[in-house]
């Protein structure tokens, strides 16, 4: 059975997803619905409900959460919150490569936290909102469970 995230990680992602019922594009020109959801299911014009974008974002929670269980099975509650926080945002590829995965599973968990970081960029331009997103994902990752 795969780990879920706990309430302040579903917290941080609401926070600074957002909830759109619309369909736009993102920072970098991805179609997007809902709390961040992308693929092949959204398209230009669509509309949802509140109700539907909950759905949406535990459905796509659930690959993220077992890619973090995989990635780090020893992480704290908090740990392994802020990491599939993260991950939902770059990208289980990007995490799996990352200085952030790196550092945690060398037990360095500062340094883990500090790399969270280096993920302030779209579109190779520092954006403020990711940069306050990744200060609040460090600051759950370092936050006793």
């Amino acid at each position: 059975m795969t780990r879920r995230i706990n309430a302040a990680g579903l917290a941080l992602i609401k926070e600074f997803e957002g909830c759109r019922l619309d369909a736009y594009k993102d920072a970098v020109g991805i179609w997007t619905i809902g709390y961040g959801s992308t693929g092949p299911h959204v398209h230009p014009g669509d509309h949802i409900t509140p109700q539907e974008a909950e759905s949406l974002l535990q459905a796509d929670l659930e690959r993220f959460e077992q890619a973090v269980d995989q990635a780090a099975p020893g992480a704290t509650a908090n740990q392994f919150a802020a990491m599939v926080a993260l991950s939902f945002n770059i990208g289980i590829s990007a995490l799996l490569r990352s200085t952030v995965l790196r550092e945690h599973k060398a037990g360095h968990h500062e340094a883990a936290a500090q790399a969270f970081l280096m993920w302030s960029k779209a579109g190779g331009r520092t954006l403020a909102g990711l940069v306050r997103r990744r200060e609040a994902e460090a600051n759950l990752y370092r936050t006793p469970s």
